[in-house]
């Protein structure tokens, strides 16, 4: 259960009714035709049937949402995905794509949240790459000395020998 505003929201009926069928079909069939389009991730789905896959994720998204009757068919997000190499970064191009398409089809605040937060959740089924993110800062690099100060007598010629 995702939560807006502290409040959880709640997956039903209600929460299906807020989008309905007819938008639900139009945001994957712009989604599809964005992802089919886009050069880091389209070449994923080449050769593919842009129909299924809008079907499946229909599906997918619907019985999320809770529209009543909704049977998901396709396989399992490990099995479906698991024969391709997909790195952080293309999981993440795909979430953008979705945002973006959500965003442009001014989808209910909720049914982004429970949409987008279910698409993470998928991520370990999808990838085994971390992608983008960053747990802890990267180490401080030192390249050069710090500048003396612009007082500093500038010392020129070799250092002196140490003898034994």
């Amino acid at each position: 259960m995702s939560e807006a505003n502290g409040e959880p929201i709640a997956r039903g009926p209600a929460l299906f009714a807020r989008i309905g069928e007819p938008a639900l079909r139009a945001v994957l069939a712009d989604f599809y035709d964005r992802v089919f389009a886009d050069v880091m991730i389209g070449f994923f789905f080449a050769g593919l049937s842009r129909a299924h896959l809008v079907e499946r994720e229909y599906e997918l998204t619907a019985k999320l949402l809770g529209a009543p009757g909704v049977v998901y068919r396709g396989q399992p997000m490990r099995t479906a995905h698991g024969k391709h190499s997909i790195f952080g970064g293309q999981f993440e191009r795909r979430l953008q794509i979705l945002r973006e398409t959500l965003a442009d089809h001014a989808v209910d605040p909720d049914v982004q949240r429970v949409w987008i937060e279910h698409t993470l959740a998928l991520r370990a089924q999808i990838t085994h790459d971390r992608g983008s993110e960053c747990e802890d800062p990267p180490p401080r690099l030192v390249i050069a000395r710090p500048e003396p100060p612009p007082d500093a007598k500038i010392q020129l010629g070799r250092r002196p020998r140490q003898r034994p």
